[in-house]
């Protein structure tokens, strides 16, 4: 099984990729519905913290992170989404189409990573933006592979997407083309300077075909009151508005640590907060 990826693709990951504190380490896992890339770094005997990006993001995000101090603390394991840009390849004729699906789908990553077995623990699991919903979802169906829980600016986890941010984003999400990532980028973060190599990945995404994210309903929080949960906001995001976010957490999970990073929007949350998420996740452990 293989993935075309272009070129010029291909040269933008692994530009970014290249900023991750090395040694990284490239694996393609077998999961049931399709081969899954995750990059690693970190000490091998550290604990596990794995991460998944926003939907259209690839596991690259997460370097700023990582080198930020989280390598030192964890080994990071950032996953590609399945569907999304990126190196994970879908099974033909077998995609995964409910939060079931993607719950069987992380599964096998964990597995792959080597977090099964009678010897393995539950890991620390974390996601930005619609990786934030696969996560919630999955610790709620499986609290007893979780160590806990690390949500950043979640989408649809605890409220639902300002119309605003979805208006605005259609054109992209339509026919998306390097112009419009690039214009939507920069209304959605107020003009902000992005990294020019992660903003020439989101760029090169456009070339991708067009899948259908799963989605559904928000995550059963009830489990989750049973885990240790830190939820992480972007004070400038556009997505939702992050102060009903966190009243939204405090109602339905009172016990989890919640914090709004001002100064910080929605997309690019994991590098332009990569020192206070670090300095946060590693105290919090």
């Amino acid at each position: 099984m293989s993935v075309i990826v272009p070129g010029s693709f291909r040269t933008a990951y692994d530009e970014v990729l290249s900023r991750w504190p090395g040694p990284v380490d490239r694996a393609d896992l077998p999961t049931p519905y399709g081969v899954t890339r995750v990059n690693s770094c970190g000490p091998a005997t550290a604990p596990p913290l794995v991460l998944l990006p926003g939907g259209g993001a690839t596991s690259t995000v997460w370097g700023a992170c990582a080198a930020a101090g989280l390598a030192r603390r964890y080994r990071v394991h950032g996953a590609d989404l399945m569907g999304d840009p990126g190196f994970s390849v879908p099974q033909p004729g077998r995609p995964a189409g409910s939060v079931d699906d993607l719950a069987g789908w992380l599964d096998a990553v964990l597995d792959g990573i080597g977090s099964a077995g009678p010897d393995a623990g539950p890991v620390l699991l974390g996601g930005h933006s619609y990786g934030a919903w696969i996560t919630a979802h999955y610790a709620a169906q499986r609290p007893e592979r979780v160590a806990g829980l690390v949500l950043l600016d979640p989408t649809q986890v605890f409220t639902g997407l300002s119309p605003g941010y979805v208006l605005r984003a259609l054109p992209m999400l339509a026919r998306p083309t390097p112009g419009r990532i690039r214009s939507f980028l920069a209304w959605e973060t107020g003009g902000a300077a992005l990294d020019t190599a992660w903003l020439r990945l989101q760029e090169e995404s456009a070339g991708f075909p067009a899948v259908r994210p799963v989605t559904g309903p928000r995550p059963d929080p009830a489990p989750l009151r049973e885990l240790p949960v830190r939820v992480l906001l972007a004070g400038r995001a556009r997505c939702h508005d992050p102060g009903r976010v966190a009243r939204a957490v405090a109602e339905v999970l009172p016990g989890a640590r919640t914090e709004v990073l001002p100064g910080v929007s929605h997309h690019a949350f994991p590098l332009a907060a990569a020192d206070q998420i670090a300095r946060r996740l590693d105290a919090w452990t």
